[in-house]
């Protein structure tokens, strides 16, 4: 893995500016759709295909091809697993969580009787929800490190401050539990040691993002197929970590152990505009192409820090106050383009493409006394344009079908910093009757990342050396989806 120089990573433990920085941009853009079973066992390549309740969130032009009215909806259970190593120790750890892939229903009416312009075929109106991304996750870090700690980089924020005018979430909260004390002068400071310790960080992550999409699309002529969506995704992200540094062989005098409990919870709201074509070539080939607008957000933010030590004189304990912050977030857009075989009613070969600038990605300030002007040039320098792929594939044995499929989502970091590509095989199987329909699916998606407990930038300032830890992260989703048809509207 290569080394991520990102600053704010360190930042994540320390809240020493506030809780809004790059990386909740680069949480909140990242987008993994989900949507129904048929969709997801062809890796989510159903963006030239339409007719499927998840095109509504990626090409809206897929409800222009609906010709009959539907319900369904897809729960969706996740397994998630996560192996970390740092400094050559390895820890592993592992979670499951239950979330509703998609719920919706599409309207069509048929007008080509009775108008003055027959070529229009249909009409189509849908509305419901479409799961965007999944944050649900447990991880465990831990290792020795036999050069440095968490309180080298609090002393470096200390040192040229009173201890009267020290951070209420860091500085304040060493200095209440004497892990940090003056020295020589009330604006300089020693740690509670100097040595190696153990360091371990076990972090646990829930919520997602849905998105309620209202779209309306039709149909030229059976040739052309358009639509548009209005989409309002609303998120929750709730991270609670518990950072620990300990004194296993009892070399360090006085210390035993800190640990540092953080509490994450964000909500947020927003909007967008989607609009999206399908060309029907001829009987084999359809082309597509979609343009999502930025997703404008509304965020509201609450975080608290507790530190305790456990030194061999006594115990200690200091909690932050609540914070609340409210910001806005703006989300980069998305360009995509499919392509799809038709193979008559044998089956169908479907790839899709999306380009993501996450560089494009904004937090913009309600409170006119902070400009998130670093978090913003970061995001920047530190994420680039991302490529996705998506490759699927469904053959039909009425009225069973068999799907397939693959993706692969471009790493949004610029200059190797880091990783997070991800890759995903895709697989699944339906029953599909006049009246009703029955799809399941399975992915197995696969991304590692480098991560770091502090700012490894001050460390190197001071002459040390800390070492990221690698966390390849591996999820298996089984999805069931349940529809039922009707009639067309007359």
């Amino acid at each position: 893995m290569k080394k991520l120089f990102l600053t704010t990573i360190g930042l994540m433990l320390s809240f020493f500016l506030l809780a809004q920085n790059e990386t909740d941009a680069l949480r909140y853009s990242y987008l993994m759709y989900g949507g129904t079973s048929r969709s997801v066992a062809m890796g989510g390549a159903f963006s030239a295909l339409g007719a499927d309740f998840s095109t509504l969130s990626t090409n809206p032009a897929g409800i222009g091809v609906y010709k009959t009215s539907e319900m369904m909806f897809a729960p969706q259970i996740n397994f998630s697993n996560a192996t970390s190593t740092y400094n050559n120790h390895t820890a592993e750890d592992s979670k499951a969580g239950l979330a509703l892939a998609n719920i919706g229903m599409v309207f069509t009416g048929d007008i080509s009787n009775g108008s003055d312009h027959p070529e229009w075929k249909n009409i189509q109106f849908g509305f419901g929800v479409n799961r965007a991304a999944d944050f649900n996750s447990s991880t465990i870090m831990a290792g020795n490190n036999s050069e440095n700690s968490i309180l080298d980089v609090y002393k470096y924020y200390a040192d040229g401050y009173e201890y009267t005018n020290l951070n209420s979430f860091d500085t304040e909260l060493a200095w209440n539990t004497w892990l940090l004390d003056t020295a020589g002068g009330t604006n300089n400071y020693v740690k509670a040691f100097d040595g190696g310790v153990y360091q371990q960080k076990s972090t646990i992550t829930s919520g997602g993002i849905n998105e309620m999409v209202l779209s309306f699309g039709g149909n030229y002529n059976d040739r052309f197929y358009l639509g548009a969506t209005m989409g309002f995704p609303y998120l929750r992200y709730v991270e609670d970590s518990y950072y620990k540094e300990i004194d296993n062989g009892d070399s360090l005098p006085l210390f035993n152990s800190l640990s540092i409990n953080d509490e994450l919870h964000t909500t947020g709201t927003g909007f967008n505009f989607k609009l999206g074509m399908i060309f029907r070539v001829n009987d084999w080939v359809r082309l597509s192409g979609a343009i999502h607008t930025p997703t404008f957000y509304r965020m509201h933010d609450t975080y608290s820090r507790v530190i305790k030590s456990d030194l061999e004189t006594n115990t200690y304990e200091s909690t932050s106050p609540q914070g609340v912050y409210d910001y806005r977030m703006t989300t980069p857009m998305r360009l995509m383009g499919g392509l799809a075989i038709v193979i008559k009613k044998a089956g169908v070969i479907s790839a899709d493409y999306e380009m993501v600038d996450y560089s494009q990605a904004r937090i913009r300030s309600i409170d006119p006394m902070y400009d998130f002007i670093d978090a913003n040039e970061n995001i920047t320098s530190l994420y680039t344009v991302a490529h996705n792929f998506k490759i699927g594939t469904e053959w039909v044995f009425r009225p069973f079908s068999i799907r397939g499929g693959f993706s692969y989502f471009g790493s949004p970091f610029a200059n190797e910093l880091n990783d997070m590509s991800t890759t995903s095989f895709h697989a699944g199987f339906g029953i599909r009757e006049k009246y009703y329909f029955i799809d399941f699916a399975y992915v197995y998606s696969m991304r590692s990342e480098d991560y770091y407990f502090y700012n490894p930038d001050i460390i190197d300032n001071l002459g040390m050396t800390l070492n990221p830890v690698t966390t390849d992260y591996v999820k298996s989703s089984f999805l069931i989806t349940l529809g039922l048809r009707f009639s067309d509207m007359n």
